[in-house]
């Protein structure tokens, strides 16, 4: 427990809420974890009408899955139970389907395409913030709450904007960028303004059964952390051919190594690429290109992966469009000055400096100081 009391942790906390309406009903978005069930909790505690929704997104049986991931069979009871303890209603939305559309098939096609899949973000735009809040609204909620860690703030002209939250280390709004930007005023998140240390100590001072409970560091769907394993499994149950063996070359051609397969790697990767011909121990490489049809996969120093100007595809823009911005190409990665520039329905983003390592297939996230303004898919 913090140096704080409980009673002061949770004052701390409930202050930062909305006040409750009695004709207002929130859903909140169960996953069975410790932070959904924290805001969950905090909105109870401070009068609001609560109803707890749980996705039920992937057939894990058999996996070991099963025994504790994200929307996965012992997260849906672990969301059960804290219902239960709230003395909340709570309900079990099927979105397999849309699930598998949207993440699971893009998550295995994109990294068969040689690129890089983000499937957390490819949640939260088709399925989190637009069936889920659907089936919100059936119930007669008027507002979707998460246990996401990102901050909803007003602007100098009234508007809502998504902004980091008050903790970098747990700072989710890069996942987020891609939520309808109408759904903004209609989207809390409770605990944006704490950090991971004070929800666990709000959970206990709750009482919630799982407030103790250990995060997950996995893909839901990918328990093992295997993600070249499970794509090879998902593309031949759908009679897809697997990229063949191929050679790892240097800019010149010249052949370094072999591989199993160039769904095993992404651009800007430098673990995993085993012991390369010619490359002494600490000369660090990159992956720098991929050609799934002929199974290449180029390497090269940090200077040949980085790039100086990307352009993005699929952009959402939740706020001002001003030109010079920050972006932020991976969810631990350091935002880089940039200008952005829209042609058509395309950006392009130039990078100041040295460039960045950026992958397509990966999110790009412009920043306006913490306040996210929008954001694209990496194309070429």
């Amino acid at each position: 427990m913090s140096a704080a009391t409980p009673t002061s942790i949770l004052d701390h906390a409930l202050a930062a809420l909305p006040a409750p309406d009695p004709a207002r009903r929130v859903v909140v978005a169960l996953s069975g974890g410790v932070d959904s069930a924290t805001a969950a909790g905090l909105l109870v505690r401070a009068g609001h009408q609560v109803i707890g929704m749980t996705m039920r997104l992937y057939d894990a049986r058999g996996t070991s899955a099963a025994r504790g991931r994200c929307c996965g069979p012992r997260d849906i009871e672990d969301a059960r139970r804290v219902a239960e303890a709230l003395a909340i209603p709570f309900y079990v939305i099927d979105l397999e389907e849309e699930f598998t559309r949207a993440v699971v098939d893009d998550f295995v096609d994109t990294y068969l395409a040689g690129a890089t899949p983000n499937p957390c973000v490819r949640c939260n735009q088709h399925v989190k913030f637009t069936p889920l809040m659907a089936r919100a609204r059936a119930v007669g909620a008027d507002v979707l709450a998460t246990g996401h860690y990102a901050r909803l703030l007003p602007g100098p002209d009234g508007a809502v904007g998504l902004h980091r939250a008050a903790d970098p280390d747990k700072d989710q709004s890069y996942f987020l960028f891609s939520m309808p930007a109408a759904a903004l005023d209609r989207v809390w998140f409770p605990l944006g303004g704490l950090t991971k240390a004070v929800v666990r100590d709000v959970a206990a001072a709750l009482g919630l059964p799982n407030a103790a409970k250990p995060e997950s560091q996995e893909i839901c769907f990918v328990p093992d952390g295997d993600h070249a394993g499970f794509v090879a499994r998902a593309a031949l149950s759908r009679g897809r051919a697997l990229p063949a063996d191929g050679d790892i070359v240097d800019g010149h051609g010249a052949v370094l190594g072999r591989h199993g397969g160039a769904h095993r790697f992404t651009i800007g990767q430098h673990r995993g690429l085993g012991n390369l011909r010619g490359v002494v121990a600490g000369d660090r490489r990159f992956v720098t290109a991929i050609d799934p049809a002929s199974g290449r996969v180029t390497v090269g120093d940090r200077g040949a992966a980085s790039r100086r100007e990307v352009w993005l595809d699929e952009v959402c823009w939740l706020g001002p469009r001003a030109g010079a911005l920050a972006v932020q190409v991976r969810h631990r990665g350091v935002p880089q000055a940039a200008t952005v520039e829209e042609h058509g329905g395309r950006v392009r983003v130039g990078f100041a400096g040295d460039g960045a390592i950026a992958a397509p297939g990966q999110a790009a996230v412009f920043y306006d100081g913490d306040r996210v303004v929008g954001g694209g898919w990496i194309a070429g």
